[in-house]
């Protein structure tokens, strides 16, 4: 039987003109038995994209333009790329409206709640309390800031938790933005404890993982996150 074809968003072109994704979600998918298609911004025809594969993973990256969803400007807002947005909230209605198996991972889990008419938080730590640190600073990483690890609590019962095998995990962490306002028909089923929403999920939609965290930077050693990628994939093949 063929791999099932998992489609893979990516970053916009980098300066040296070349589009890019980090290796770990490659990796992630391949390990899973999935067989990963890059999708970089400027999709031609999503929905016909979107017939060719079994699958979708929404990845992380910068920042979606804050007039999408109705946020401030914000000095800390970065790497805005309106063709990257405009592909990447088309496909997430259309795997919204199909049910295509998808996962959202950090700017993909603000991607599908910005499609559902949510809003995000423009820079988490104007809002939080500062208990969690929910990425390392650039003062702190020589001008680059950096995953961190934190604790997050997953609903009992849920997808998410279900999928992974625990309702506390530690993954990495790596966003300065946030859900604010959920979107239509998604709900809450994770959080960090300062509050901050660290997973949706959409009781119409029959497999669709939204987490904030970056599962792909620890997957390799903890299964809790590949767990994610193998449930993407399976639900993928039995599509397929």
């Amino acid at each position: 039987m063929p791999r099932p074809l998992i489609g893979l968003t990516t970053y916009p072109p980098n300066p040296g003109d070349r589009y890019e994704l980090p290796r770990p979600y490659v990796d992630a998918v391949r390990r899973a038995g999935g067989e990963p298609v890059l999708v970089p911004p400027g999709v031609a025809e999503p929905a016909a994209l979107l017939d060719r594969l079994d699958g979708l993973l929404l990845a992380g990256g910068g920042d979606i333009d804050p007039a999408r969803h109705g946020g401030p400007a914000h000095e800390t807002v970065y790497a805005l790329d309106p063709e990257r947005d405009e592909s990447e909230l088309a496909l997430a209605h259309l795997v919204l409206e199909r049910g295509t198996p998808t996962l959202a991972i950090c700017r993909g889990s603000q991607v599908v709640n910005v499609a559902l008419g949510g809003s995000l938080h423009v820079h988490l730590p104007d809002v939080v309390d500062g208990t969690v640190v929910h990425r390392k600073e650039p003062e702190a990483l020589r001008g680059m800031p950096g995953p961190t690890p934190h604790e997050i609590e997953v609903e009992p019962g849920s997808l998410i938790a279900e999928v992974m095998g625990a309702d506390r995990v530690t993954p990495m962490s790596w966003h300065h933005q946030a859900v604010d306002r959920v979107g239509d028909g998604l709900r809450v089923v994770a959080r960090a404890p300062d509050g901050t929403v660290e997973a949706l999920e959409h009781d119409a939609h029959p497999w669709l993982a939204v987490v904030q965290w970056h599962p792909e930077l620890t997957a390799a050693g903890d299964p809790t996150q590949q767990r994610l990628f193998d449930a993407l994939v399976a639900r993928a093949a039995d599509g397929s």
